[in-house]
């Protein structure tokens, strides 16, 4: 990869295969994943971090040939654990794609121990190659390398338990039917909440037993969704709102400031979660849409759940 020059992203945060493989040949690399770290510095202009104003990014490819595109986000106004690392954002990226697993990926700068976590409730994490740009000696090493005393899922949940890139199926239980028809108004909300209400259902819930979804929408009417995604350490656990932001950004919205003025175009926002959950999102997704997108309007549906799968 010496005296390669980078290659562009197109601005774009989801790589088809068959271009993939066009852009490695172009590129003159013998295996697809040394076309990652090609890809990095192009894909760091894509990070919002206006708070540290320190870019970075992270390209992994997939199991299915794509490549996903992962960069962090800050929101000014809000506590700095509501940032998204760029770690999360290429695996809520490649979720959100039905993607099945991450063989590898390259990044700017070394996972902190945040990110390193949270890539625990993959299957086979220990084996994802990372190589790191900004390393003195960047290779592609595997994250058991960079967490060699792990603790994650397999001490919390039983073998077969669905992990994270992995389909899950959440009963959300007795949920109101949506109505067919009815003013535009009514149905961007049936669309809003059947969005969150899918967001839920495939959510990585597995220690709280609290699934949710939230899903937002632009001035345009557009629709993006989030699902909540845990971890066995709990704090590195991705909320529904950062979920959706994420969603928001990775499929073109978000691009810049709404007629309002703010930076975040979100206008109705939908929170589907579990009725009196030990695990409740609604406060903490007020807090961030107030913050990020005031003039957003938030609605919450509750559901009794019978059963988690």
């Amino acid at each position: 990869m010496a005296g390669k020059p980078a290659r562009s992203t197109g601005g774009r945060f989801v790589i088809e295969a068959e271009e993939v493989k066009a852009m490695a040949k172009e590129a003159g690399v013998s295996a697809v994943r040394d076309l990652l770290p090609l890809l990095v510095p192009d894909a760091k202009r894509l990070a919002r971090p206006p708070i540290s104003h320190y870019h970075v990014a992270a390209v992994g490819l997939g199991a299915r040939g794509r490549i996903y595109v992962g960069v962090n986000l800050e929101f000014p106004g809000l506590p700095l654990n509501h940032s998204v690392h760029a770690e999360q954002f290429l695996v809520a990226n490649a979720a959100a794609h039905g993607e099945s697993s991450i063989l590898c990926f390259a990044v700017s700068s070394f996972p902190c121990g945040h990110c390193r976590q949270f890539l625990q409730e993959i299957r086979g994490a220990e084996e994802i190659e990372i190589l790191v740009t900004a390393d003195a000696d960047p290779a592609f090493r595997p994250l058991a390398s960079l967490l060699p005393h792990h603790f994650g899922p397999y001490d919390l949940l039983h073998k077969g338990a669905p992990r994270l890139l992995e389909p899950h199926h959440n009963e959300l239980g007795a949920v109101e039917a949506a109505k067919d028809n009815g003013t535009a108004g009514e149905r961007l909300e049936r669309r809003l909440r059947e969005a969150a209400e899918g967001a839920a259902r495939a959510s990585h819930a597995p220690y709280s037993g609290c699934p949710s979804g939230l899903a937002v929408a632009d001035g345009r009417g557009r629709v993006y969704a989030g699902s909540y995604v845990e971890s066995a350490a709990y704090n590195p656990s991705l909320g529904p709102v950062q979920a959706a932001m994420i969603a928001c950004l990775a499929v073109g919205g978000g691009e810049g400031e709404s007629e309002s003025g703010e930076y975040w175009d979100v206008a109705e926002a939908v929170l589907v979660e579990k009725e009196a959950a030990a695990v409740s999102q609604e406060a903490t997704a007020r807090i961030f849409l107030e913050a990020v997108a005031p003039s957003a309007h938030l609605k919450v549906y509750r559901f009794r759940s019978s059963a988690i799968v």
